[in-house]
């Protein structure tokens, strides 16, 4: 039985609060309550004005996490295979902050000021940017929007595959040749044309395709499992939640907990990470990430193929006449 005009209207005026606070909740409540959050940071330099810096980070009792290293070298080291965000070195005439903008520039704009207001009077503060944001995209604004794009891409690669029908092989390579050519698009955007990554450009496409690939086959793995429940399943993981938890434009670790971590085990947040890594800093710290979205990626082919698999198993089944053995 159908369910009755008004009370479909009723529960439409419902929904609609429900999902618009539901957003507001996800999107607004991580922004509002950015601060630093066992953020890794460094400290270089000889006894005892190292420990003195080192002490002032653990007065703020869970916000950062201090590593220390022997000299500025190894600092910078750090700092470009993405242990640490930025570090500031002891020195006779003063703190020198080491930054990485391309990691984070609000996380480079912290520091600094932490350590300018931390340090005596008198006393000059130096600070070097080791890894520079791009002349393109020197606040990474753009960088932080071309994650929902990507999380829309997915989502409408895995929706058409659902309402065209597709199902296993034909679907699985229905996500792959559209998130192959989303990455090749996009990274003619985003790396020929503004200038917003730098790496290798054929790898940054490889991370971008497989960005889209991860949400498209997720989405479409959901959809083939639970049907049109699956489509507001995935749109809840994958732009709700992924999308507004990724810290693309500030850094997970800002974040509040357990946002930040669960930002990086989803796709949007996984594929910023590892685009980072790969356009500004040749691929640090990308393993963890790069596991995370071919993950998704294997489940997501994996549910679809099974299902279509199923579905072709059980169609001569359904031919057979009624009453045939």
């Amino acid at each position: 039985m159908s369910t009755p005009p008004n009370r479909r209207a009723v529960a439409v005026v419902l929904l609609i609060p429900l999902v618009v606070t539901l957003a507001l909740w996800a999107f607004a409540w991580p922004a509002a309550r950015i601060a630093p959050r066992d953020l890794p940071v460094g400290v270089a330099g000889a006894a005892p004005a190292a420990d003195r810096l080192q002490q002032g980070f653990e007065q703020r009792e869970g916000a950062f996490e201090v590593h220390r290293f022997d000299d500025e070298a190894a600092a910078r080291a750090a700092i470009e295979d993405r242990v640490v965000y930025g570090a500031v070195v002891a020195g006779p005439e003063g703190p020198h902050v080491l930054t990485a903008t391309a990691a984070s520039p609000v996380v480079a704009q912290l520091l600094r000021e932490a350590v300018t207001a931390a340090a005596p009077d008198g006393a000059q503060v130096q600070v070097t940017d080791v890894v520079a944001a791009p002349v393109g995209d020197p606040r990474g604004s753009a960088l932080g929007a071309s994650m929902l794009p990507l999380a829309l891409a997915g989502m409408g690669a895995g929706a058409a595959v659902f309402m065209l029908g597709l199902r296993g092989a034909r679907a699985a390579l229905t996500l792959t040749g559209a998130a192959a050519l989303v990455g090749l698009a996009a990274t003619a955007v985003a790396h020929s044309w503004l200038g917003v990554i730098t790496g290798d450009w054929w790898t940054e496409a490889g991370v971008l395709g497989l960005t889209v690939l991860a949400i498209g086959s997720a989405v479409a793995g959901l959809t083939a499992l639970f049907g049109p429940r699956g489509l507001g399943v995935g749109a809840l993981l994958m732009i709700l939640l992924g999308n507004s938890f990724s810290g693309v434009t500030s850094a997970p670790h800002l974040l509040p907990e357990p946002v930040g971590a669960i930002g990086q085990w989803l796709p949007p947040g996984a594929g910023g990470s590892l685009l980072r890594s790969v356009a500004f800093f040749d691929g640090g710290a990308a393993g963890g990430p790069a596991l995370t979205l071919a993950l998704w990626s294997a489940l997501g082919l994996a549910a679809v193929l099974v299902a279509g698999r199923q579905r072709t198993t059980a169609a001569p089944a359904g031919d057979q006449a009624p009453g045939s053995p």
